[in-house]
């Protein structure tokens, strides 16, 4: 398993604690010309918007993670949603 490693640079690129990361393993099927595909990783972050330049790290790690994982020709989408600190709420109160 990669998770805890993955956590750990994480943390590093974003500058914050590692309890802030949960990861999640959403098993899905990928239909393909109306048949089931064996289909790619498919990485969504949530995340407080970064510079540009920590977001194409963290891209880039997370690709390089997943790549030991997977065949060489496999595709790997990472797809970055970011959070409005206004509209995030932990326990009730704003993040």
């Amino acid at each position: 398993m990669i998770s805890k490693e993955l956590v750990d640079s994480l943390s590093e690129l974003v500058g914050c604690p590692q309890d802030h990361f949960t990861l999640e393993h959403i098993p899905s099927t990928f239909i393909v010309d109306g048949a089931e595909d064996a289909g790619y990783p498919f990485v969504e972050m949530l995340w407080f918007a970064r510079e540009p330049e920590v977001q194409d790290k963290v891209a880039s790690c997370l690709t390089q993670m997943i790549r030991r994982v997977t065949d060489d020709n496999t595709d790997i989408a990472v797809v970055f949603h970011k959070l409005v600190e206004q509209d995030y709420y932990e326990n009730g109160e704003h993040f």
